[in-house]
C-alpha cells in the first residue's frame, strides 16, 4: 500500500497535537516526551484515521530488517510506550484500538491544520466540514488505470479542497452511489448524526467532501458501488464465520461474556438463511490462535470472516467487529457499537443486520422481523444466561448441572425470560442423552422447560430442537419429533445441532440417504465438530455400509486423537464386520482415551488374548457391572453383550429394563447392527411396536 500524503505537518487529537515535521508529540502545548519508535507508530496512525494498519505494514515499514521475534518485541513494546505517552488503556481506548491479529486502528476524530492552497491550484469548490469528520485522506479515480483526465474522480490533499466530477453525467453517478450508500449507513454511538433527509439534494461538492473525508465509512462503500461500476464487483460473499471475540477487559472472570455474545451474534447471523455461518463449536478452536484469517477462512470453508473486540463495563457494553474477505484478507466493514446492559440484545441483531447488509445476503421478510425483535433484558438475567451458556458448552455433568443452577435462578429473576428456560430444557435433556443421570428422572424437566420457553416465544429454534430430541429420545413421538426438527430448522437453518440430530433421526427411521445428507449439512456449519465428523462417519455402520463407515472413523480418530468415541465407534463398525482384532485395538485405545488408565486397556486386551471374543465380551459384563454401583449405566450396552453372548433371555431383560428408564440409544433398535441376533424374536418385534417405529 503506497503511504498516503500527509494534510498537515500538525494534527491535533484530543488535548495532544503531533508535529509530524519535528517529530514531537504535545498536551495542552506542552512536549510529551516519547521515544522514536513510538511516535513512527503514530505516524503511521494518523494517515489512515479509522483504517487498521495491519502488523504486517508497520514491520515493513518500520521494522524491515529486524527478525519477526525482534519485530514481535519491538511493536509491542512501541505500542505499550505509545499508550503510556497518551495515558490511553488498551482496555478502554480512546485514540488507539487494538485488533487481535490484525493491528492498530486510530479512532479519535482528528482535526488538522494547514495553510489554503493558492487559487491557480485550486481544482474544487472549497466546504468547511465538522472537526469530527476531518482528517482521512485519499485519492480516487473513477477506475483503475484510467490515467486520469476530464473524467476522473479525485480528490486533493488539501484539506477540504475536492475536485468535482467533471461531467455531469459522472455527477449523477456519484449522487447515486453515495444515495445507496448513505442509506446503509450505520453511525456509532456519540457521533453526530446527519439524517438521511438532510443528505438529499446536497451539492456534489459536499458529496465529495463527504466521500474524501470518509463519514461513517462511506468512502468504502463508495468504493464498492464504483467499482462494481467497473469491474470491479463487492467479493461474492455466501459463507461466513464469527472468530471468538476478544475480551478487552482482560479479566479470566469475563471470559465468559466474551464468549457469549460471539455465540448470540453467531446465533443471530444463523437465521439469515442465504448465509451458510460456522457453528461456535468449530470457531472456538480458533480462540487466542495465531494463524493468519485466510489460513483459518480456508479450514473453514469460509468467504469471510468476523473479528473484533468485546468490553463491559459497569453498566455499559461496547462491540467492534470486523468484516474481512477471506481469500485476500480484505477489510471490508468495521463499526463500534455501544449500549445500555439491558439493551444488549438489541445490540447484537444490529450488529447482525449490519454484518449481512455488508455481504449483500437476501434477508425474508420473516427473517428481517426476527432480526428486528429483541426485547429489553435484566441485565442480571443475562449474566446468568451467559454463565449457564458457558457451563453448557462444557457438555460435562457437573458442567450441566452448573448450568441448570445458572438458569434457574435467571427465570426466579425473569419468570418470562424465553432462553432461560430454552437453556434449562437444553441442559436436562443433555444430562439424560449423555448418561450422566438415568433419563426419566431429567428428560420429562427439559420437555417441560423446552414448552415453556416455546409458550414465551415460539421463534427460539434452541426450544424446539430440544422439544425435538425429547419426542426422539424419550416419548418416541417419530411423526412430532420431524415436525419440531424441521421447525427449528426453518427459524435457525445454520444450527448445526438440530441438524445434527435431525439427521440421527433420519437414521433411527432407516432413511439413511436422506441421513447422510443432513449430516453432511451440519458438517459443513460445524467442520471441526469431532462428535458430528464421527457420528457422520457412524451412521454408516449403521446403514450397514461396513467399509465405508471404517474408512470415515479411522479419518475422524487421525483428525480428532483425543476423542475417545471416535475409536469406539471404529471398534464397533469393525465389529459388525466381524473384524475382532482390529475392534479389540480400537476398543483399547478408546478406554485408555476415556479412563486414561494403562492398565484397564491392558486389561481389555488381555481379555480377548486368553479368551478370544468370547472372554472380552464377558470382561466387559463385568466392567459395566461394577461401573453401575458408582454411576448410571445404560441398560441398552449390557443387552447388546448378551446378545453377542446368545444369552437372549437375559437381553430381553436389560432391553425391558432400558425400555423402563427410557434409555437413549434404544432409539436406534431398529437399525443398530448389535441388536441383530434378536431381530426374528417375536419380543422383539413387541417392543418395536411399543415403541411406535412405522412398521
Amino acid at each position: 500500500m503506497p503511504d498516503p500524503p500527509v494534510v498537515s505537518h500538525v494534527v491535533h487529537f484530543g488535548v495532544f497535537e503531533a508535529d509530524l515535521r519535528s517529530g514531537e508529540l504535545r498536551k495542552h502545548g506542552l512536549k510529551v516526551k516519547i521515544q522514536e519508535q513510538p511516535f513512527r507508530v503514530l505516524v503511521m496512525l494518523l494517515e489512515q484515521p479509522g483504517h487498521i494498519v495491519t502488523r504486517e505494514e508497520l514491520r515493513k515499514k518500520l521494522w524491515p530488517a529486524d527478525t519477526f521475534v525482534d519485530f514481535e518485541h519491538g511493536l509491542n513494546a512501541a505500542i505499550n510506550k505509545l499508550r503510556g505517552a497518551l495515558g490511553d488503556p488498551a482496555d478502554n481506548p480512546r485514540f488507539i484500538e487494538t485488533l487481535h491479529r490484525r493491528g492498530y486502528r486510530f479512532i479519535a476524530p482528528l482535526e488538522a491544520h494547514h495553510p489554503p492552497a493558492p487559487p491557480s491550484e485550486r481544482r474544487g469548490a472549497m466546504i468547511d466540514s465538522p472537526p469530527e469528520f476531518a482528517g482521512s485522506q485519499s485519492a480516487l479515480s473513477s477506475s483503475p488505470g484510467s490515467g486520469g483526465g476530464q473524467g476522473e474522480v479525485e480528490a486533493v490533499q488539501a484539506g477540504a479542497e475536492l475536485a468535482v466530477p467533471a461531467t455531469a453525467q459522472q455527477a449523477e453517478s456519484l449522487r447515486e452511489a453515495v444515495g445507496s450508500a448513505v442509506g446503509a449507513v450505520r453511525e456509532p454511538p456519540r457521533r453526530k448524526r446527519w439524517t438521511i433527509a438532510a443528505m438529499v439534494g446536497v451539492p456534489v461538492t459536499l458529496l465529495a467532501a463527504l466521500f474524501v473525508l470518509n463519514v461513517a465509512g462511506l468512502r468504502g462503500r463508495l468504493l464498492a458501488s464504483l467499482g462494481a461500476r467497473h469491474g470491479a464487483p463487492v467479493p461474492k460473499i455466501e459463507s461466513i464465520a464469527v472468530l471468538p471475540l476478544e475480551n478487552l477487559s482482560h479479566d479470566p472472570e469475563q471470559e465468559y461474556f466474551a464468549d457469549g455474545m460471539t455465540e448470540e451474534l453467531i446465533t443471530n447471523l444463523g437465521k439469515v438463511s442465504a448465509l451458510r455461518v460456522i457453528s461456535r463449536q468449530s470457531t472456538m478452536r480458533y480462540k487466542g490462535s495465531k494463524k493468519p484469517l485466510p489460513e483459518i477462512a480456508r479450514e473453514l470453508n469460509v468467504d469471510a470472516v468476523v473479528e473484533g473486540t468485546v468490553w463491559r463495563s459497569g453498566n455499559r457494553v461496547r462491540i467492534t467487529a470486523n468484516l474481512l474477505h477471506a481469500p485476500t484478507d480484505r477489510h471490508l466493514w468495521a463499526e463500534t457499537y455501544e449500549r445500555d446492559l439491558g439493551d444488549v440484545l438489541s445490540l447484537q441483531s444490529e450488529v447482525a443486520r449490519a454484518i449481512a447488509h455488508e455481504v449483500q445476503a437476501k434477508l425474508t421478510p420473516q427473517e428481517q422481523a426476527r432480526l428486528a425483535t429483541a426485547r429489553p433484558v435484566n441485565p442480571e438475567v443475562h449474566r446468568l444466561c451467559l454463565l449457564g451458556r458457558f457451563h453448557w458448552n462444557k457438555r460435562t455433568q457437573e458442567g450441566l448441572e452448573k448450568a441448570i443452577d445458572h438458569f434457574q435462578q435467571a427465570i426466579e429473576i425473569d419468570p418470562a425470560y424465553a432462553p432461560a428456560y430454552a437453556g434449562l430444557g437444553d441442559s436436562y435433556i443433555l444430562l439424560g442423552t449423555h448418561s450422566y443421570r438415568v433419563p426419566k428422572e431429567v428428560i420429562p424437566r427439559g420437555k417441560a422447560a423446552a414448552h415453556k420457553a416455546l409458550d414465551l416465544d415460539e421463534s427460539l429454534a434452541e426450544a424446539h430442537t430440544s422439544l425435538a430430541f425429547a419426542c426422539l429420545a424419550y416419548d418416541w413421538d417419530w411423526p412430532g419429533c420431524e415436525k419440531e426438527f424441521k421447525r427449528a430448522i426453518e427459524l435457525n437453518p445454520n444450527y448445526a445441532t438440530a441438524q445434527h440430530w435431525y439427521g440421527d433421526y433420519l437414521s433411527d427411521m432407516r432413511r439413511h440417504a436422506e441421513a447422510i445428507t443432513q449430516l453432511e449439512r451440519a458438517q459443513q456449519l460445524d467442520p471441526l465438530s469431532p462428535v458430528i465428523t464421527a457420528c457422520l462417519a457412524y451412521r454408516y455402520c449403521l446403514a450397514r455400509q461396513y467399509q465405508e463407515a471404517i474408512r470415515r472413523l479411522q479419518n475422524a480418530a487421525a483428525l480428532f486423537p483425543e476423542f475417545w468415541l471416535a475409536q469406539s465407534w471404529l471398534g464397533d463398525a469393525y465389529m459388525a464386520n466381524g473384524a475382532h482384532q482390529q475392534a479389540i485395538v480400537a476398543y483399547e485405545k478408546a478406554r485408555l482415551l476415556q479412563d486414561g488408565d494403562p492398565a484397564e486397556a491392558a486389561a481389555l486386551g488381555q481379555s480377548y488374548t486368553k479368551g478370544g471374543i468370547r472372554g472380552y465380551y464377558l470382561w466387559e459384563l463385568g466392567r459395566l457391572s461394577e461401573e453401575s454401583k458408582h454411576r448410571y449405566v445404560r441398560a441398552t450396552a449390557v443387552a447388546c453383550l448378551y446378545a453377542a453372548l446368545g444369552e437372549k433371555d437375559k437381553a430381553f431383560s436389560y432391553l425391558e429394563k432400558a425400555y423402563e428408564d427410557r434409555a437413549f440409544d434404544l432409539n436406534t433398535l431398529q437399525v443398530e447392527p448389535r441388536f441383530d441376533p434378536l431381530r426374528s424374536d417375536p419380543r422383539f418385534q413387541d417392543l418395536l411396536r411399543r415403541m411406535n417405529f412405522p412398521p
